[in-house]
């Protein structure tokens, strides 16, 4: 039988419950366990595709094509296992799925109620997600213990656990314990309130993860454990780690975690193989080498809006046996002061993916000062866009190239919408979303990076290459070295006369993993690492010349 840990918060937002979920699916997989993941949503958006990242934080493609929440790209770097539509639903999405049903009379006119209709809805949506050789779902709810929108998903829960069996369900409350600097000690009022909420609802957590700055000694764990009816040993405490979030399974494993877990469910696996984890960490707070690599974009202050391009960035830099210092660089900043000033001294440059008008000379300008002084050049979604307006315009000579998407006007829109798109009307889910394959041009740099013929990656996008370019820009010098297999889509460029000059439609970062980093990404930090070497070469023989 399948078994489900449910994992709410407590107290403040941000405590960390999507690490939680990933790093609990880790220590389960390393016992033979197969593990899946689920996060709903409170908010009444059906999904965050056309959420404000400042908001929302980035939006998170699953191979089949859905927008979904960030935490689901934390769940599958974790735990390696695949997400799909299923593992994302939002209040928006069940209320959706409701109106659908009572407008097409299947509630046979009865009145549709938050008990039991909404109610019946999640639990249906949380076992959409269990399959044949599922051992465990892990479900993250968003939000906090107290708020008016997650109350239906709480209650929800306590009426699945009655209907799946006390034994087969496990409750994980992540909770802050924080500690006031002035009077020199841990406050365990916050928790126990919290605590108090989630029990008046009907649901008494099994384990209690305690979000720290300081160690809690084990009278502070006795004290949490008495007020809050948890027993001691299912009182953990999660402190903040010093170098990366990829620590927190050791740190859990530290206190046996996963052994609490599976003797509560009664699950049985094998002995716990963090080896390779461990090697990755080493990797990282080891490493001696420094590679600094500027991401040229539009929300540079949020990190959140990066955030699977920051954690590939990592990966990479891992597999290079270096640290990767992210310089994030406001597009604005270049318009304004130039790329030289804003970019002087990074090995690479990275242009992520993105939408608007804002910022995107600045891309371009990023673009160009890459280009011209054999910087590694790694451009994704929009970033592929902004190279191809660049060399457009700077090296074929074609005045005011643009995308139409920013300029439907422009005598050269070397960027247009997909035919496809002509015909859409609403925004939400109407992308070209999900995997597709791409056939790799062979003798190209792309080909060597892959090491493949074919590959499939992970789109979210409505403008592409226009065809009509294709041969000018061959003949300039621009390879189209990944075709979509029909031969209808550019889905790569590069440069043939460049060290590292690529740029991509998809989003690669969605696919990177600790301990098996993206190609693209790892062999853009080499590059980018390669760059910085031989710069400072030359700086040090500069100044031996001067002296």
């Amino acid at each position: 039988m399948v078994k489900f840990i449910f994992i709410t918060g407590g107290v403040v937002s941000s405590l960390g419950k999507g690490i939680t979920a990933a790093s609990i699916g880790l220590l389960l997989k390393s016992r033979g366990l197969s593990v899946i993941h689920q996060k709903f949503d409170p908010y009444l958006n059906v999904d965050p595709g056309t959420m404000n990242p400042y908001q929302h934080g980035e939006v998170y493609v699953t191979d089949d094509g859905a927008e979904t929440d960030l935490d689901l790209g934390h769940y599958e770097r974790f735990t390696g296992a695949i997400t799909n539509r299923n593992c994302n639903y939002t209040s928006g999405r069940i209320y959706d799925a409701i109106i659908k049903k009572e407008r097409r009379g299947d509630y046979l006119g009865g009145t549709v109620q938050v008990v039991p209709h909404v109610t019946a809805e999640i639990c249906d949506s949380i076992r959409s997600v269990v399959a044949p050789g599922i051992d465990v779902v892990i479900c993250e709810i968003g939000g906090t213990v107290g708020d008016i929108e997650s109350l239906p998903f709480l209650e929800a829960l306590r009426l699945f656990r009655l209907q799946e069996g006390r034994n087969n369900c496990f409750f994980i409350h992540v909770t802050l314990v924080p500690f006031l600097h002035k009077a020199g000690e841990v406050k365990t009022k916050p928790t126990q309130h919290s605590v108090g909420r989630l029990r008046e609802i009907g649901i008494i957590p099994d384990m209690l993860v305690c979000r720290t700055e300081v160690h809690l000694d084990k009278d502070v764990r006795s004290k949490i454990s008495l007020f809050c009816n948890v027993d001691e040993e299912a009182v953990v405490e999660a402190m903040d780690v010093a170098n990366t979030i990829y620590e927190v399974p050791l740190e859990f494993a530290a206190q046996d975690i996963d052994t609490v877990i599976m003797d509560a469910l009664g699950l049985r696996g094998g002995r716990r193989n963090l080896r390779p984890w461990r090697e990755y960490v080493d990797h990282v707070v080891g490493a001696e080498k420094e590679v600094e690599i500027a991401i040229v974009g539009k929300y540079s202050e949020l990190l959140d809006a990066y955030k699977s391009i920051h954690e590939a960035l990592q990966h990479a830099g891992a597999a290079n046996s270096a640290r990767v210092k992210i310089r994030s660089v406001a597009a604005e900043e270049i318009e304004q002061k130039g790329a030289k000033q804003v970019l002087a001294g990074v090995g690479g440059i990275l242009v992520p993916g993105g939408f608007g008008v804002r910022g995107v000379e600045g891309k371009i300008l990023a673009v160009k000062h890459a280009r011209e002084n054999n910087i590694p050049y790694f451009g994704i979604c929009y970033g592929m866009h902004m190279a191809v307006i660049e060399f457009g315009r700077n090296v074929l000579g074609l005045e005011g190239a643009d995308t139409t998407e920013n300029n439907s006007s422009t005598k050269h829109p070397v960027i247009h919408l997909m035919e496809e798109q002509k015909r859409v009307m609403n925004l939400g889910g109407t992308m070209r979303l999900g995997a597709f394959p791409a056939d790799l041009r062979k003798g190209s740099l792309v080909r060597k990076v892959y090491g493949k013929e074919q590959i499939s990656e992970r789109h979210r996008h409505r403008y592409e290459f226009n065809n009509d370019y294709r041969e000018r820009y061959e003949d300039a010098g621009m390879v189209l070295s990944g075709i979509s297999p029909n031969g209808m889509l550019v889905e790569i460029v590069e440069l043939r006369n460049h060290p590292w000059f690529i740029g991509v439609q998809f989003h690669p970062e969605f696919k990177s993993r600790p301990i098996d980093p993206h190609p693209l990404f790892r062999e853009f930090v080499a590059a980018s690492l390669k760059n910085t070497k031989e710069g400072t070469e030359a700086h040090r023989h500069k100044g031996t010349e001067e002296k």
